[in-house]
């Protein structure tokens, strides 16, 4: 009877665990993700209103060759590559977007540097989404000179990607670890490579 009860619960159970932790993670990944699309947008409409097609502001002139601000339009990917795709982009933002927010708790979101790269592919995703729906392209703007001409969204993006590559890896050497800790543990504290030490014993009798 209290196995069937227990049963009975468990759904619903799971249910409320997974709602609270939507609950704790999802305002910092939404948080995050919303100043990533306000800077962007702003800094994207300013570029807009006060530069013309193609044109560059120097911010500060000896550093011209390695920083300023070029207007440009590209309709493909981060930093403007496969231009050629832009629709497929388009497709591409919006599943990135609804996977961030369906399926963020398939991931360690407990730790906070997870959150933040979700909210940073969040925001980045969005920002470029927008301007694929609302000019059939997207407006990049910051250039270094060496580097393809890119914008708040493609950096945020970029960011997101490095941190969340890095500490999935993390996560997974800290679950080797453990596995291999708890193996070890298991064997009595020897190594499944070793071979225990057999100690010769009397005929007749204990140890003298």
């Amino acid at each position: 009877m209290d196995t069937e009860n227990t049963n009975q619960t468990s759904p619903a159970k799971k249910q409320s665990s997974a709602f609270n932790k939507w609950w704790r993670v999802m305002p910092t990944i939404l948080g995050i993700g919303a100043v990533v699309l306000g800077l962007d947008t702003l800094t994207k409409l300013l570029v807009v209103i006060n530069l013309n097609l193609g044109d560059s502001w120097v911010i500060i002139p000896i550093l011209e060759p390695i920083f300023k601000f070029t207007f440009i339009t590209n309709t493909g990917a981060a930093f403007g590559m496969f231009a050629q795709f832009g629709g497929m982009f388009t497709i591409i933002g919006m599943l990135v977007i609804g996977a961030i927010i369906t399926l963020h708790h398939h991931l360690p979101t407990e730790n906070f540097w997870v959150r933040l790269s979700l909210g940073l592919l969040l925001g980045g995703a969005m920002g470029n989404f927008i301007d694929r729906i609302s000019r059939g392209y997207v407006v990049d703007f910051i250039d270094i000179g060496f580097w393809p001409i890119f914008n708040i969204a493609d950096l945020a993006i970029l960011c997101g990607v490095a941190i969340l590559s890095y500490h999935l890896w993390d996560e997974e050497e800290i679950q080797t670890e453990t596995s291999s800790n708890e193996e070890t543990s298991l064997n009595g504290g020897t190594s499944s490579n070793e071979t225990p030490t057999l100690t010769p014993v009397q005929k007749g009798g204990s140890l003298s």
